[in-house]
């Protein structure tokens, strides 16, 4: 008896290598849109962190050596140790941070800051006056599973001693 060989693939085995490819390139193409998403929403975080610690910072710094404050709503006035007031406030309608003394922006226009509120609390006894600060902000035009909120809080003791 003559053993028959035959070469070649039949038609059930290329189905199954083409599916098995075709499953590949699917899982392959997920984990780089996953991974694109990831990076781009990481981006984005950093993007907003680090304009709201811009924001925080100046803040903190002009505040701290204030002689006295006041919070009224969004608006945080203070007098400086030259006797000259000034403020921050938020405005809602640009979504931004504002220095009432210079009239500018402290927040990028590419950062949406959608909540900001200033607490102020006078000393008694002794305590020294301070200011909380609350900020949120996210990425503008960033939206869903690619945008990134930012929350910031800080506590600010004046040095009106």
């Amino acid at each position: 008896m003559k053993k028959l060989n035959y070469l070649g693939f039949s038609l059930i085995e290329m189905l199954v290598v083409i599916s098995i490819f075709a499953l590949l390139g699917l899982m392959v193409t997920q984990i780089i849109v996953l991974s694109l998403r990831g990076t781009r929403k990481s981006q984005a975080s950093f993007k907003v962190r680090s304009n709201l610690d811009y924001a925080m910072s100046v803040m903190e710094r002009q505040i701290r050596g204030a002689r006295s404050i006041a919070c009224e709503g969004n608006t945080l006035t203070y007098t400086d140790n030259s006797g000259t007031s000034s403020s921050f406030s938020f405005d809602s309608t640009n979504e931004q941070i504002a220095s009432g003394s210079a009239a500018l922006a402290l927040t990028s226009s590419d950062v949406s800051v959608t909540s900001c509120s200033f607490t102020c609390a006078t000393g008694e006894g002794g305590a020294l006056d301070s200011v909380g600060i609350s900020i949120i902000g996210e990425e503008k035009g960033n939206t869903g599973k690619e945008g990134a909120k930012v929350s910031l809080e800080t506590q600010i003791n004046l040095r009106n001693y």
